[in-house]
């Protein structure tokens, strides 16, 4: 008996059927003339794909498997389509050269299914990873929550082929833009490795992966931050950026050696997220009043302080948006130039090359500039320069480490700078911290207990003029609740002020080598809004959470 072989005879029937579209598609080129390709062996280059869409390819019955500068071979299963003569003139006037080949549905399938392996990102020489704006655009309305990007990274991760790392750099970088995430950080553990998000300023988990794929991410990290290899024992910081329609994102890279292989940051410097018009950054208008005369002056020397995070960088843009004008000069001495502002000179300091904020200050000066903002006073040598800048007619920006306005006093003090000179260089000294803002959708409104009302009461008792707590209801406040349209409860941050400005009584106060308390002892009389003042303030109209105002202030010390 004859066993029939089903399986065997449609593997048949299928290999004939395929050889006879091979040779309808060779007869097809002699009648056309035009030279007929089988793709089945012939080698396809990816970067040919991105001319143009899968969709569109697919739609036409074109492929284009091979590009060389603008040399262009297309495949076509019909020269004479109207759709194919539609695409193949738009390559045309795209500035392509290209050649038309007739091939079988199969070589066409061929290129198609290459579609899945291409990576949306190419290295270019000056080491940026260009993410086409197409690319990014679908994966922000793919990723508008951390479940979705979770999704997206865990269904490239399924994928066992090389081509996957560099698709998981971009959705990791993809969705921290689309989530506006300041950093990315990768951590490695004993057996796997995390990757959190800061997310309006606090690190929320994403997912964990296994170790074998973080080395060959963390490889395409150092290569494109320009960082070396074969090192691992030594902490690196590089940078690289991400062309994305008309801007261009910089991403700072920082590696830290550990004891389950190099800890991985990746800072995500958006020009949006720190361009914001001085006006929306939560100063209350009656400090805004203030600070914009104070910028409004041809001279002296603005400070913004507070820890690193608190949104000095921003404020300092906001203020040189506002006062720029064509008919000044304007030159900022920075590390790194996160945002790029027109009409203004920008430089970036070295440490490695000598070229400090110290030696950026001083070769400022010589091109005769009206204002200049300093990224960062960090020693005795740059607020020296800074200070004399501020009294030979320069309006000088610039940021100090400290914890509150009255602390950039005793400060400048411990960096050399003369006590006399304080007073008459320095105008205002600005303290800022971010909190995150309550999502208006789903907030709940509750009552104050009687500990929450008390820590109210203690905060406000020392506001001198009642004018600023007129209409302030001191009763309920709301807490954070979450929604799909923000994260954990909170959509964006906005900022806390206080400020100090130099007036006889703090010149007065500088003489004598104050404390902190000394000065604000000294600064009550131009009844202006403390820290935890402003932050109470926001808590009771509903801007942010007490809790959250807690996380970034210490309520517990208010006297």
């Amino acid at each position: 008996m004859i066993q029939f072989d089903e399986d065997r005879s449609d593997a048949n029937l299928k290999m004939l059927r395929e050889r006879e579209e091979e040779e309808l598609a060779s007869t097809l080129s002699s009648k056309y003339g035009v030279p007929y390709i089988d793709l089945s062996a012939h080698p396809i280059n990816i970067d040919a794909l991105r001319v143009i869409k899968e969709a569109d390819a697919r739609a036409a019955e074109v492929a284009v498997f091979n590009i060389t500068d603008k040399n262009l071979d297309v495949a076509v299963l019909s020269p004479t389509s109207t759709k194919v003569t539609e695409v193949v003139n738009g390559f045309k006037d795209r500035g392509y050269l290209p050649e038309v080949f007739i091939a079988s549905h199969a070589s066409l399938n061929k290129v198609w299914d290459r579609y899945k392996d291409l990576s949306y990102s190419s290295e270019t020489k000056s080491g940026a990873l260009d993410i086409s704006n197409e690319e990014v655009a679908e994966m922000s309305l793919k990723v508008t929550t951390l479940a979705d990007l979770k999704a997206q990274i865990e269904e490239v991760l399924s994928m066992k082929k090389a081509y996957r790392i560099s698709k998981i750099l971009e959705i990791i970088l993809a969705g921290a833009i689309a989530l506006k995430a300041s950093d990315v950080h990768l951590e490695p553990a004993d057996t796997d490795v995390r990757i959190r998000y800061r997310l309006d300023g606090v690190l929320t988990d994403v997912l964990h992966f296994d170790k074998e794929t973080f080395e060959l991410l963390l490889s395409r990290v150092k290569l494109i931050s320009n960082l070396k290899l074969n090192i691992k024992g030594k902490a690196q910081d590089g940078r690289f950026s991400i062309r994305l329609a008309d801007q261009e994102i910089e991403v700072r890279t920082s590696l830290l050696p550990g004891p389950n292989d190099e800890s991985v940051v990746l800072r995500v410097l958006t020009p949006e997220s720190i361009s914001a018009p001085l006006e929306s950054l939560g100063i209350h208008p009656r400090l805004l009043s203030i600070l914009l005369k104070e910028i409004a002056k041809p001279n002296g020397l603005i400070l913004t302080t507070g820890p690193t995070g608190s949104g000095k960088t921003t404020t300092l843009y906001a203020f040189l948006k506002k006062i720029y004008t064509p008919d000044i000069k304007v030159i900022t001495i920075e590390n790194p130039i996160e945002y790029h502002l027109s009409g203004i000179v920008q430089t970036q300091t070295d440490q490695d090359g000598d070229y400090s904020f110290a030696e950026g200050l001083r070769s400022a000066l010589r091109q005769d500039p009206d204002v200049i903002m300093v990224g960062e006073i960090r020693d005795n040598e740059t607020a020296e320069v800074a200070v004399n800048a501020a009294l030979t007619g320069h309006l000088v920006l610039s940021t100090l480490h400290t914890n509150n306005a009255a602390g950039s006093f005793p400060r400048l003090l411990d960096l050399g700078v003369n006590p006399k000179v304080i007073s008459s260089a320095l105008n205002v000294s600005i303290a800022q911290r971010l909190v995150r803002v309550l999502c208006p959708i789903c907030r709940k409104e509750v009552p104050l207990s009687a500990e929450q009302k008390a820590l109210v009461d203690k905060a406000l008792a020392k506001v001198t003029d009642q004018t600023y707590l007129e209409g302030v209801q001191r009763e309920h406040m709301f807490e954070p609740v979450g929604c799909d349209k923000c994260h954990d409860g909170f959509k964006g941050r906005i900022g806390v002020f206080e400020a100090i400005l130099v007036d006889e009584h703090i010149e007065q106060a500088v003489i004598n080598n104050p404390s902190e308390r000394d000065i604000n002892t000294a600064s009550r009389t131009q009844n202006l809004l403390k820290l935890e003042e402003d932050g109470i303030l926001k808590v009771l109209n509903g801007t942010t959470s007490l809790s959250e105002l807690s996380r970034v202030l210490d309520l517990s010390a208010i006297e």
